[in-house]
């Protein structure tokens, strides 16, 4: 079977080696004239100044590796499983080498839409605010200079590219695309996956065998998706399973998590006053400046500067709720709207107040909770090549039925209140604290 691809040079060059790039841990990325040019626009080179893990990185210092080096990571990812999947005859009639050339754009621009602290800022669904993947387009536009150099060294329209990001059109050649960009198995988890876990100094999202995965790549039954040989069935568990560390132990460490309450509450308190249009063209460093200055004087001051500030001040960690640790109260608070959180919390300072004698500000207290979006994403089949059949993941595997059975979200994430540290202490030795935070979630207008 000939090559579909011989014409790629950046699968060439993986092969056999040319200009490349090093990015951690020891990856040798190739190079080209054409990525080098989408790499060196104004648009690209802003990634660099937006880390990828926000404000992980409050308590695990390692953590500021930037989006500019996880781009190219999931770019090298997409070159490894173009590698692995041209060798799948249906794969190759579906993709031709001027759909993988758009993959490999698209893997290189997938985070070209983020902003400074997208992640929590999306989470409080405010009016007028998109999702990063639509946000993209701001930069593809026509006073840009992305669009000209996807035109005159890809071929590629920005239109085309957007709409593998954000889809408009629907064919199983644009969904098989998607699938490996975003879907249960794709080169954006298999990337950050391993390296936020490098960079946080743990071990949790390195524990799969990355390679043997892409070795077991091929097509699903419909032809519109990826799926896995049975040989990659254990690989594919161990992957499941380091996302869901990853998140408990890290995205969802109680530390990081208060850190994201204050910013989330300071960001709602500040948000009629700030220009959001022009607040997510700016880098991080410039985002947070302008935060604080707003900040100064206002009730949000304490919540900015205690994360963004000369000393660390975070919220101390006053009551935690889980699906197997008071079900009842996690359940009525867990995926509800930022609003809702708004509104309980300021109630539940009031209560606690009273409680201890004193006027406690709306923004004493925060309550965090999982959003109403889930992370769960296990459809992906498994293929016996000796009874020519798919199964899903989830019918062959303990491990990941398990997971989803007992719902992902609500095993990685938590329910908890914060405390100004000031009251922190006094606020956990009310006994019937938990009455209390279900008053002020049935009393709090809806």
């Amino acid at each position: 079977m000939s090559d579909p691809y011989s014409d790629i040079p950046e699968l060439a060059d993986l092969d056999i080696g040319g200009a490349l790039i090093r990015v951690p841990m020891e990856i040798n990325v190739p190079f080209t004239r054409r990525v080098r040019a989408l790499v060196d626009t104004v648009e690209f080179q802003r990634l660099g100044q937006i880390s990828q893990l926000g404000l992980v990185s409050r308590v695990y210092p390692g953590a500021r590796h930037t989006r500019f080096e996880h781009a190219l990571g999931v770019y090298h990812n997409a070159l490894c499983y173009l590698h692995q999947l041209r060798k799948d005859r249906r794969f190759c009639a579906i993709v031709d080498s001027r759909s993988a050339e758009l993959l490999l754009a698209a893997a290189l621009l997938h985070d070209l839409g983020h902003w400074p602290f997208c992640h929590p800022i999306e989470d409080l669904e405010l009016l007028g605010i998109s999702r990063h993947e639509r946000h993209a387009a701001r930069f593809l536009g026509p006073d840009s200079e992305l669009p000209q150099v996807l035109r005159d060294e890809w071929g590629i329209d920005s239109a085309e590219l957007l709409d593998v990001l954000s889809p408009r059109t629907d064919t199983p050649r644009l969904r098989l695309l998607r699938s490996i960009l975003s879907g249960p198995i794709d080169i954006d988890k298999m990337d950050y996956l391993d390296r936020d876990s490098l960079h946080c100094g743990v071990p949790y999202g390195r524990h799969f065998d990355r390679h043997r995965l892409i070795q077991s790549l091929l097509l699903n039954a419909s032809g519109d998706g990826l799926a896995i040989s049975y040989k990659g069935k254990t690989a594919a568990e161990l992957m499941v399973f380091a996302r869901y560390v990853m998140f408990s132990e890290v995205y969802w460490h109680h530390a990081v998590r208060s850190a994201t309450s204050m910013f989330a509450r300071g960001f709602y308190e500040l948000s009629e006053r700030l220009h959001l249009d022009r607040l997510f063209a700016q880098t991080e460093s410039e985002l947070i400046s302008e935060l604080r200055q707003m900040a100064r004087g206002t009730s949000s001051a304490g919540l900015i500067e205690g994360v963004f500030g000369p000393r660390r001040a975070l919220y101390k960690r006053v009551a935690e709720y889980g699906y197997d640790r008071e079900p009842q109260i996690y359940e009525q608070i867990s995926g509800r709207p930022y609003m809702d959180l708004v509104c309980w919390s300021a109630s539940l300072a009031t209560l606690v107040g009273q409680r201890l004698g004193c006027t406690l500000a709306p923004t004493s207290l925060l309550i965090d909770a999982p959003p109403p979006h889930r992370e769960v994403e296990f459809e992906i089949d498994v293929y016996y090549p000796q009874r020519d059949e798919y199964r899903r993941l989830q019918e062959v595997s303990p491990v990941v039925d398990a997971l989803a059975r007992t719902q992902f979200d609500d095993y990685a994430k938590r329910v908890r209140v914060y405390g100004d540290p000031a009251i922190a202490q006094s606020v956990k030795k009310i006994a019937d604290f938990d009455r209390l935070l279900l008053e002020a979630v049935s009393s709090a207008p809806e």
